[in-house]
């Protein structure tokens, strides 16, 4: 639904609303908040709310002058678990300077600027998230301990999954604030947990990832646990990935439909740029060394390949009735997701630009493997390769590619 400013004034005093919060992140993906009262609420929407850009991490090494946030209308959503006595709604942000120019150290800016680029070329790109997530027990004093909610494993049921009913808390909480949760089950690991919501266009659903993550985290605390989305919070044991589905439309065809069992040209030439580009694209897929951990073992991918079905591939297709699409496979849930589906998209235009010719499904051959190329190792090796790609330069603007990579120098 969407809301003018007039009929979100009118809600916000109909419903005595008493503070309204503006989200947004930081250069890593890192979420953060301003909460303003119902009166700024015009002052928002016109001027933009002020913010000290040394309070986040990464911005004041771009900007050094204040930075104003100005909430997107069509993010609205209510904060279901605070009392309608006490109502409270959330806008996610745009970043602005005080001329009014776009931030370019917005991650959302980025993703924006790479889904016009489609949009100049006749597309439309949609995507949607599995998530995957440990749910741990607190101890007495309220902390996170490293013991699993439960002993369950894959789509176990209660009594043994002890974390069904703060799923079932999390897509509801979720449903209120207009996100719609497709399915949610027990995955692999003890304490593991996976929850997937539909799919929409890519800005809608980044916005709603970090929306997800948000619910994820209160929800679990408000029953006494830790919501953790690491990528290998336990040795040994299955790691968190965050699937990326994705789909691509021209003139209201979605060209990942299989003809004669294959996808189209524009398709493949738009899988093989995201398949040319995914090492030089992993360190912010892949952000953290505990990445690198995940990768390889148990269905996580390894190896810079594609197939039909297959959950071991980087990349496998899938046909279903309505919804053919590509999946990428590599992503973890502590990536940035603005940057993650930027880089993505642009990749894949790449591709589509290039003609770009995909290579043969990963068979599982002895020459298959011998020559096929691996994601990177480690979390150095991922640095190293987004420094030097000309790729990476041309989507994230030079001040905030030396910032990230900066940073992740030194944990390297």
């Amino acid at each position: 639904m969407e809301f003018t400013e007039a009929s979100l004034y009118d809600f916000i005093n109909s419903n005595d609303v008493k503070f309204i919060r503006l989200g947004f992140c930081d250069i890593f993906g890192v979420q953060k908040n301003i909460s303003i009262m119902p009166g700024m609420f015009f002052k928002a929407i016109e001027e933009g709310i002020p913010f000290d850009t040394a309070a986040v991490d990464g911005f004041l090494d771009i900007e050094k002058a204040d930075l104003y946030l100005k909430p997107d209308l069509k993010t609205f959503s209510l904060v279901p678990w605070r009392s309608h006595n006490d109502m409270v709604i959330r806008f996610i942000s745009d970043i602005f300077r005080f001329d009014g120019s776009a931030f370019e150290g917005s991650s959302r800016n980025i993703l924006k600027s790479v889904r016009e680029k489609a949009k100049n070329m006749g597309f439309s790109c949609n995507m949607g998230v599995k998530c995957e997530f440990y749910l741990f027990e607190n101890d007495a004093n309220g902390y996170p301990t490293k013991t699993p909610f439960d002993n369950a494993g894959y789509f176990d049921i209660s009594p043994l999954d002890k974390g069904e009913d703060i799923r079932r808390e999390i897509c509801l909480t979720l449903d209120k604030m207009g996100i719609r949760p497709e399915s949610s089950h027990h995955e692999q690991g003890p304490g593991q947990n996976e929850i997937d919501f539909r799919y929409s266009d890519i800005l809608t659903t980044a916005d709603n990832f970090m929306t997800f993550k948000w619910v994820v985290s209160t929800i679990a605390a408000r029953n006494g646990a830790t919501a953790v989305f690491d990528p290998k919070p336990l040795d040994g044991l299955s790691g968190n990935g965050m699937h990326i589905k994705i789909t691509l439309v021209k003139d209201g065809e979605n060209l990942f439909k299989l003809n004669d069992g294959a996808p189209g040209e524009t398709a493949k030439h738009f899988i093989a740029g995201i398949l040319e580009r995914t090492a030089e694209m992993s360190l912010f897929l892949n952000s953290v060394e505990e990445s690198y951990t995940r990768l390889g073992k148990y269905t996580a991918p390894e190896r810079i390949s594609w197939s039909y079905y297959n959950k071991s591939r980087l990349v496998r297709i899938i046909s279903e009735k309505d919804f053919c699409h590509m999946e990428l496979r590599s992503p973890d849930p502590v990536c940035n997701i603005y940057l993650a589906f930027a880089l993505v998209l642009a990749a894949g235009l790449e591709g589509v630009e290039k003609e770009t010719e995909l290579c043969p499904p990963y068979d599982d051959s002895p020459d298959n493997r011998k020559n096929t190329r691996r994601l990177p190792g480690s979390l150095n090796e991922a640095v190293i390769l987004a420094e030097n790609s000309p790729f990476i330069a041309s989507v994230i603007p030079e001040k905030v590619l030396k910032k990230y990579i900066e940073v992740k120098k030194t944990i390297v």
